[in-house]
């Protein structure tokens, strides 16, 4: 499998853009590779956004976000409180939060939701995302749910244990509102990390997966492949 680098030289990763329906969704998604991302360049500034939320999930949120970002230069949580599985009738309001944020952040790589996720709101965030950054790499997360709607990433980030161990632990001990539903489990987290670690062949054993719908790769590995064309 080959490796690649988010990055390089004259255009370095800086800013990144994690959205989320719900409180949780960031967190679950990719908080792993958010944790790792960290590791591996110490200047990253992050905005985080969150568009549904009631005053006991804000709080477990923020607290969540402050965690998992605790290594970034600089970093801006926001929590909107959009009606939870109302999405599609606000969507007028959403996408005003979204031309309002294009404006303020432009970043170098996006997370968002799946395009084909079964549930309403995540769909919604993502379709505004597209809508909104044409010219950025964006890559979609996965959340396991009772919906069945895990597909087949293209893109995967390898993680250690010890990463995939901080996440599960961050985000058990920081959404104490969700410990009663059956999925919320550490088992859930684990093998959705481990399945996805198999599939990559990742040398840690672990990988959260994603969807790259486009891309486009500048380097000498693609100049050769063309040379020998």
């Amino acid at each position: 499998m080959l490796s690649l680098t988010l990055g390089d030289k004259l255009q370095p990763l800086r800013r990144v853009l994690c959205l989320g329906a719900h409180c949780d969704d960031i967190e679950i998604g990719c908080g792993g590779t958010l944790l790792r991302l960290q590791e591996q360049n110490p200047h990253l500034q992050f905005h985080w956004m969150v568009f549904s939320s009631t005053p006991k999930r804000k709080k477990e949120a923020a607290k969540s976000a402050r965690l998992f970002l605790k290594s970034a230069t600089t970093f801006r949580v926001v929590i909107k409180n959009f009606r939870d599985s109302y999405f599609p009738f606000q969507g007028a309001r959403i996408k005003d939060c979204f031309e309002l944020l294009k404006k303020s952040f432009a970043p170098d790589l996006i997370f968002t939701h799946f395009r084909d996720d079964l549930h309403q709101d995540h769909r919604l965030i993502c379709e505004l995302t597209w809508n909104s950054f044409r010219n950025h790499l964006i890559l979609e997360y996965e959340i396991p749910k009772y919906d069945g709607d895990l597909g087949s990433p293209n893109f995967f980030f390898g993680l250690p244990d010890s990463l995939c161990h901080k996440k599960i632990h961050n985000v058990l001990s920081c959404f104490q509102s969700q410990r009663g539903k059956k999925w919320f489990t550490e088992d859930t987290f684990r093998a959705t990390l481990r399945l996805r670690g198999i599939e990559s062949n990742a040398p840690e054993g672990y990988a959260e997966g994603f969807y790259c719908r486009k891309s486009c790769f500048h380097g000498m590995r693609l100049r050769k492949y063309e040379k020998k064309q």
